[in-house]
C-alpha cells in the first residue's frame, strides 16, 4: 500500500507541467534582489505598524514581537531559498516547487494560497496609496467633498498607468532606487516630525487596549499575523527566478541584506512613532504628525508614489502567469502586447481597487493576510518542504524541529484567521462600506 502511495506521488511528479516563463530569469545581481526585498520591507505598509503592531502589543510584546519575527522570517526564507535548485532543476515559481516536492495537487493549493496572499498585500497598498492621497489632501482642504474610495480608486488607476508600462520584475532597476529614495523621505519625515511631538508631548498612555478579554486575545493574535506579516512576500522564488547563477548563495546574501540593513529604517520609524504618540497613534503614521504644511505633503506623495512601485512587484507573479499562459512574448511595445497588459492588468487592477474600497480596514487586512497565507506560505509550507526535500540527510532532532514549526505556526494560521474575521465583521459593523475612514 505504501509502495503504490509512492508511486503516485511519483507519477504526480512527472505529470506536472512546470512552463517556460514570458518573463525575464537569471539576469539581476543579489543586490538588486536585496533592494527588491527591502522595497517591500520599507514600503508604505511601515507607516501603519506603530498603530496595528505596536498599539495592541505594547512596548514588551511590540519589540520582543518584532525581533522574534525578524529572526524566524529569516530562517523560514533561507529554507525556501536552498530549495530553489532541488532535484537539479530551477524552480522559478513557489507553486512549481511545492508540485516538484509534493505533486500535482500542491501546485494548485499553492497557487492559490500565494494568490490570497499577493491580492491581499495589494488591497493594502491600495488602502495607503488612497490613504496617502487624502491626507495630502485635507492639508489643503477641508470640505469632505473627496472621501477616501475616491482615492483608492485613483490610486488604482495610477497604478493600472505603471503595470502597462512595466512589464516585467526585472524591469524595475530605474524604479527600485527612486523607490528606496521615495522610501527614505516618507520614513525620515515621519521620524523626525514624530520625534519632534514626541519631544513637546506630555506624558503617553502606552497602556494596551481596552475591551473583554476575549477581545484582548484576539487582538493579540490578530497583532501576531501583522508581525509576520511585515517581513515576507510570500513569492521568494519568483523574486529568486531573476538572481544570476549562483542563485541560492546570491540570494542568501540578498536575504542576509533584507534582515540587518534592510529592517533598520521600519524599526526606527515603527518605534519612534509609538514613543511620540502611544496608544493614540493612528493605522498611518503621517495622520499623527504635525509640522509644516509643505512637509507633510511631500511625504504622503512619497508615500503614494512608494505604493505604486511596491504593488507591481507583489503584482508580478499573477502577471508572469498571464502573459505566461497567454504566450505574450518579444516587445512590450509591440500593439498586441500593450493591448493584452491593458486588458488584464487593467482588469485585476480594477477588481482590487473595488475591493479595496468597499472594505478599507487596513489593520484588519494585514491580520487576514499574515492567517491564510503568510503563516502558511512562509512558516508552515517552508519548514515541511524542506523537512520532505532533505529527509534522508536530517537527524532526529532536526525533524523534530521542523515538525514542532509546522504544529506550532498551523496552530497560529488558524487561531489568526479566527481573529482576523472577527475584527473584519466587528469593523464591518462600526463602518459602512466604502467607508471614509
Amino acid at each position: 500500500m505504501v509502495e503504490n502511495n509512492q508511486n503516485d506521488v511519483e507519477k504526480d511528479k512527472v505529470a506536472v507541467e512546470i512552463p517556460d516563463t514570458a518573463h525575464q530569469v537569471s539576469t539581476d545581481s543579489w543586490f538588486q534582489a536585496g533592494f527588491v526585498l527591502t522595497t517591500g520591507i520599507n514600503s508604505v505598509f511601515v507607516l501603519g505598524y506603530s498603530g496595528t503592531i505596536m498599539v495592541p502589543l505594547g512596548w514588551i510584546g511590540g519589540v520582543v514581537g518584532l525581533i522574534l519575527a525578524t529572526a524566524v522570517s529569516l530562517y523560514a526564507n533561507m529554507l525556501v531559498a536552498k530549495l530553489h535548485e532541488f532535484g537539479g532543476r530551477r524552480h522559478i515559481r513557489y507553486r512549481d516547487l511545492a508540485a516538484f516536492i509534493y505533486g500535482r495537487n500542491a501546485y494548485s493549493i499553492t497557487w492559490a494560497l500565494q494568490y490570497v496572499n499577493l491580492f491581499m498585500i495589494n488591497i493594502g497598498y491600495l488602502i495607503l496609496g488612497g490613504s496617502a492621497l487624502k491626507a495630502c489632501y485635507v492639508l489643503f482642504r477641508d470640505d469632505h467633498m473627496m472621501k477616501l474610495p475616491y482615492f483608492i480608486g485613483i490610486a488604482g488607476f495610477v497604478c493600472i498607468l505603471f503595470a502597462i508600462a512595466t512589464p516585467h520584475l526585472s524591469s524595475l532597476r530605474l524604479w527600485l532606487g527612486c523607490s528606496t529614495v521615495l522610501s527614505l523621505i516618507y520614513i525620515v519625515v515621519a521620524c523626525v516630525l514624530a520625534a519632534k511631538d514626541g519631544i513637546k508631548a506630555p506624558p503617553r498612555d502606552y497602556s494596551l487596549p481596552s475591551g473583554s478579554s476575549a477581545s484582548k486575545i484576539f487582538t493579540t493574535i490578530g497583532a501576531s499575523a501583522n508581525l509576520v506579516f511585515a517581513f515576507n512576500t510570500g513569492m521568494l522564488p519568483e523574486i529568486q527566478a531573476t538572481v544570476r547563477q549562483p542563485a541560492v548563495k546570491n540570494m542568501l546574501k540578498a536575504l542576509y541584506f533584507q534582515f540587518t540593513v534592510g529592517v533598520l529604517p521600519m524599526y526606527a520609524v515603527t518605534f519612534i512613532g509609538y514613543w511620540a504618540y502611544g496608544s493614540a497613534t493612528t493605522t498611518y503614521l503621517l495622520n499623527s504628525v504635525s509640522g509644516p504644511v509643505w512637509i507633510k505633503a511631500t511625504a504622503n506623495i512619497s508615500a503614494f508614489l512608494q505604493s505604486v512601485i511596491a504593488l507591481h512587484i507583489f503584482a508580478s507573479p499573477t502577471y508572469e502567469y498571464l502573459d505566461t499562459k497567454f504566450g505574450i512574448r518579444g516587445s512590450a511595445l509591440k500593439i498586441e502586447n500593450l493591448a493584452f497588459r491593458i486588458a488584464a492588468r487593467g482588469g485585476y487592477l480594477v477588481i482590487s481597487s473595488l475591493v479595496s474600497a468597499l472594505l478599507p480596514f487596513l489593520g484588519d487586512f494585514e491580520s487576514l493576510t499574515g492567517a491564510l497565507s503568510t503563516f502558511p506560505l512562509t512558516f508552515i509550507l517552508a519548514n515541511h518542504m524542506y523537512l520532505v526535500a532533505k529527509k534522508t540527510k536530517l537527524n532526529s532532532l532536526q525533524k523534530l524541529w521542523h515538525w514542532l514549526n509546522v504544529a506550532f505556526f498551523g496552530l497560529m494560521s488558524l487561531a489568526a484567521t479566527v481573529a482576523a474575521l472577527r475584527l473584519i465583521a466587528v469593523d464591518s459593523k462600526e463602518y459602512h462600506v466604502f467607508a471614509d475612514i
